[in-house]
């Protein structure tokens, strides 16, 4: 089904991309369109955790439809998933992370995509995946229409995607910057899939 795009990646870097396995940690703006164009490229693996459920609010800017209102984002997106590549594996986990199950969670990917919302969960996130060697890319800065360049930082282990001023608590989230945000993500993703590092962008 997606064999004329995958086609423009050699056979090993294919063979890379369909073994690998990622994390991304929350389903809505950014870990949903994170995790479709992460599937579009032909990463075979993918984690989804989430304890949200779809609200018609979330269609602004989230990968979802009327029709997933009211079903829990990870089952949801699951679907989507498994309906444009039905080969792939979507571990979708319903449940809320927290300071007591995340570490148990990291060992299950290899690189993880922080996509959560609420700041002091991030930050947790991020400092505990660090903490235990993974990979992570997080956001930060993505509210609002226009507005500032977005860049990646390299801290460590960590990558940070965004435009490092905006606050989404001042400047609403719309789609257009979110996916742009989320693109990142899975760029930044795909780079240290298939080389090994992650370049800064500033």
């Amino acid at each position: 089904m997606l064999e004329g795009v995958l086609s423009s990646f050699s056979p090993k870097d294919r063979q890379r991309l369909s073994s690998a396995r990622i994390g991304i940690a929350g389903a809505g703006g950014l870990g949903s369109h994170a995790a479709m164009m992460l599937a579009r490229s032909g990463v075979g693996h993918i984690l989804i955790v989430d304890g949200d459920r779809v609200e018609a609010s979330n269609l602004n800017r989230q990968h979802y439809f009327p029709v997933h209102v009211g079903r829990p984002k990870v089952e949801a997106l699951a679907g989507q998933l498994l309906a444009l590549n039905p080969a792939m594996e979507v571990d979708a986990r319903n449940m809320w992370l927290n300071e007591e199950n995340i570490p148990a969670l990291l060992p299950e990917a290899e690189l993880w995509i922080e996509a959560l919302d609420k700041a002091e969960t991030k930050a947790r996130f991020a400092a505990l995946a660090s903490a235990a060697g993974k990979p992570v890319i997080c956001a930060s800065g993505m509210g609002g229409i226009g507005g500032f360049a977005m860049k990646r930082r390299n801290i460590g282990r960590m990558t940070v995607v965004g435009d490092f001023r905006s606050d989404v608590a001042s400047l609403p989230p719309f789609a257009p910057r979110v996916m742009q945000c989320a693109a990142m993500q899975a760029d930044a993703a795909l780079e240290w899939l298939l080389t090994g590092t992650i370049k800064e962008l500033l």
